[in-house]
């Protein structure tokens, strides 16, 4: 399948730059999979458009604040780092900017006012990462440093610099687990008054984790989609979700999944006899049309960037076809877009 066949017109002014003055003002796009039909709504009727016994999944991830602006040591010239997993205890592979400059054996200091963290680069590796070594002069844990003095990594689409408000609104109500470098932006629209709404009607809760990484917006460098690779993500289930998910999936209750990082998940845990399997591990699924879905019942996600991967799980979810169609409407009818846009519910 050709990569070109998930294009789509997207004008600029349609790409939110800054979240809603409230989560629950977003819109929601409620797609209709069988009679292959669309309505407008808002996230506030979710409970209506879902049913009680439903069982919604969310991913509980925490966004850190894995940007980090310093300097090269003894230059002085600006350096940029994001920092995207953890190599070891004290190690971490990061995109780097200026690249071609930073060489293994760079030394680097991100500091803001008294907190300082310095840096080594140890190695290059493709695609512009380096595995850079972090640590501080007094012996204060790296990753305190990093939440006072780390940005919010925003999305490159997202062409401001990251704000105040972007520490609560880049991050889910119900984030506990920390170790993303992006938000599962379907959860931003979750307030705790709505989640209280959605119990009340007996729309039960459970969660799982999967730290969202870089690769999220890796570019779909290929002409073929099925020549693409999604870089590993690590996710865990707990015993209590597996046991909620698999025991709604016995009794015919549908699964809800809350953003394209939980259905990952849930789709690659899910074992040949239908339980969801427990524990930690990574996957590098990747999900497109022809994808057979066997853990996943109803898909709310936000809209996502032409030829993207996570086009293409959605596409696989409810069909190329359909999607585009919808997304064109969208367009049309001025919905945002990405990360801090309106959603879709998928049904």
């Amino acid at each position: 399948m050709d990569v070109s066949c998930f294009d789509f017109d997207l004008p600029p002014d349609r790409i939110a730059q800054y979240p809603p003055p409230m989560r629950t003002e977003a819109r929601l796009l409620v797609l209709d999979r069988q009679s292959r039909r669309w309505r407008h709504a808002r996230i506030t009727d979710l409970p209506a458009e879902l049913a009680a016994g439903d069982l919604l999944v969310v991913n509980e991830t925490k966004v850190f604040p894995a940007r980090l602006l310093g300097h090269r040591v003894p230059s002085g010239g600006a350096v940029e780092c994001l920092l995207i997993g953890r190599v070891d205890a004290a190690c971490w592979e990061a995109l780097m900017h200026p690249g071609q400059k930073l060489r293994p054996g760079a030394r680097v200091v991100f500091e803001t006012g008294a907190d300082r963290i310095h840096g080594e680069v140890l190695e290059r590796r493709f695609h512009g990462r380096r595995v850079i070594r972090l640590w501080t002069e007094a012996g204060t844990g790296v990753e305190q440093v990093v939440d006072r003095i780390g940005h919010v990594p925003l999305p490159p689409y997202i062409r401001r610099p990251d704000a105040p408000l972007d520490r609560e609104r880049y991050q889910t109500v119900y984030a506990t687990g920390r170790g993303s470098v992006a938000a599962p932006t379907a959860g931003l629209h979750f307030t705790r008054e709505l989640l209280d709404d959605l119990r009340r009607r007996g729309i039960p809760r459970t969660a799982i984790t999967l730290h969202v990484g870089y690769g999220t917006f890796k570019p779909v460098r290929v002409d073929r989609v099925e020549d693409h690779e999604v870089d590993p993500e690590w996710y865990e289930i707990s015993e209590a979700a597996a046991t909620a998910i698999t025991a709604a999936r016995s009794s015919g209750q549908r699964v809800v999944a809350v953003g394209t990082t939980t259905t990952r998940a849930l789709e690659s845990a899910i074992g040949p006899d239908g339980r969801v399997e427990t524990g930690a591990r990574t996957t590098s699924l990747f999900i497109y049309p022809g994808h057979s879905f066997r853990a996943v019942d109803v898909l709310l996600t936000n809209f996502h960037l032409p030829r993207s991967s996570l086009l293409m799980l959605v596409a696989a979810f409810a069909g190329r076809d359909l999607v585009l169609a919808a997304y064109a409407d969208a367009v049309a009818e001025g919905y945002r877009f990405y990360s801090y846009g309106d959603a879709m519910l998928i049904v």
